[in-house]
């Protein structure tokens, strides 16, 4: 009869890695390290954790750092709060000291790729997804088109800065994003294109 997994070493060791990525990042991270904090071995760990990179995925996604389920009746307000929590998310120095880092490895290992935005960055797209949806539902837009193209417009400036650091987020910034992407960049006045959805150019 197969021994009962122990869930204790399980919450243990997840806020172990937590914990060591806020104070040494991602890079300096070892198994050793981990298993001295949980108070466990690392064999202990590798039978629950393939590699390490899992095991740090594992830890982010158990933080649910970001993720807030949200319904104001107001989707800008919706919106402006799911985009508040992932740039004081993306802040926290368990994700800040990661992702750069971490990005190389999901590049080099599909199945950790997939893993991560399973477990780690699609319970914040359904979350705001949900906000949409809702909105309209109530009959504030007219139609969601392509949804994941638009959680995407949310998400992608606090992200890119979160990444690049090439310009400041202040505490207004989830707010301007969320007053751009909905209320968008051209004017009634914009001429379309001709050139645009397939017309030739003349």
């Amino acid at each position: 009869m197969a021994r009962r997994r122990d869930e204790r070493i399980d919450h243990a060791v997840l806020a172990a890695v937590s914990e060591l990525l806020r104070e040494v990042g991602y890079p300096a991270l070892t198994m050793e390290a981990i298993a001295a904090r949980a108070g466990t071995t690392k064999p202990a760990i590798r039978r629950r954790w393939k590699s390490q990179q899992q095991l740090v995925v594992a830890a982010m996604a158990r933080d649910r750092a970001g993720v807030v389920e949200i319904d104001t009746g107001c989707v800008h307000c919706d919106i402006a709060g799911h985009l508040e929590a992932l740039r004081t998310g993306l802040a926290d120095p368990a994700l800040s000291r990661v992702l750069p880092a971490l990005l190389a490895d999901l590049a080099d290992d599909p199945e950790l790729r997939e893993e991560f935005l399973t477990v780690f960055w699609e319970p914040r797209r359904q979350a705001c997804l949900a906000s949409l949806r809702g909105a309209q539902e109530r009959g504030e837009l007219e139609q969601l088109g392509d949804a994941d193209l638009l959680t995407d417009l949310f998400a992608a400036p606090i992200v890119f800065r979160a990444l690049f650091h090439h310009a400041g987020m202040g505490p207004d910034f989830a707010e301007l994003v969320t007053r751009a992407v909905l209320a968008g960049v051209g004017t009634a006045k914009t001429p379309r294109c001709t050139r645009a959805a397939g017309h030739p150019s003349r």
